[in-house]
């Protein structure tokens, strides 16, 4: 299983380019009030994530991902179940 510290980079990685032009992602940013992402980026950033590792991401861990250290941290626990 990655360690969050390993993970934390390839997130941030993936979630940069669907941010706003003007907002940098870091690991404490909300993906939301600080990104501007709305449902259609969200759901291309999970599209990313699953085509990276090969995994699923269950629709029910999204109301507990509010930061990149939110996702970063049910990634792990994801990837920890393969």
């Amino acid at each position: 299983m990655p360690s969050y510290e390993e993970l934390l980079p390839q997130v941030i990685e993936m979630v940069q380019p669907l941010a706003a032009p003007d907002r940098i992602a870091r690991e404490d940013t909300d993906l939301v009030a600080d990104l501007e992402f709305d449902s259609l980026k969200v759901m291309s950033l999970i599209e990313r994530v699953e085509d990276r590792f090969d995994i699923s991401i269950p629709l029910n861990v999204l109301p507990d991902i509010r930061t990149v250290r939110d996702f970063t941290v049910q990634l792990q626990k994801l990837l920890g179940k393969i």
